[in-house]
């Protein structure tokens, strides 16, 4: 997380706790994708990612975004 903010790069995760580290403990986060496809949907993974990033591209700056199969949320850090 640390190395993906100090690159200003876009962290790409199956590990949910990233949101809370985003959230909770105000981690520093350029953006976030967790990618929460079920074990039969597994090799839909790279493809979704990599359209979801020509997609919404710097929308993803930022943000923690959740990509499932066929959709994506997006949410933002509440402003102190």
């Amino acid at each position: 997380m640390d190395r993906s903010a100090s690159e200003n790069r876009v962290l790409i995760t199956e590990d949910r706790d990233f949101g809370e580290l985003v959230y909770a403990h105000g981690a520093r986060s350029a953006g976030v994708i967790y990618l929460r496809f079920h074990t039969r949907a597994r090799s839909m993974k790279p493809l979704a990612a990599v359209e979801a990033v020509e997609k919404l591209g710097e929308r993803l700056q930022g943000g923690f975004a959740v990509l499932e199969p066929g959709k994506v949320r997006i949410a933002r850090r509440p402003q102190s």
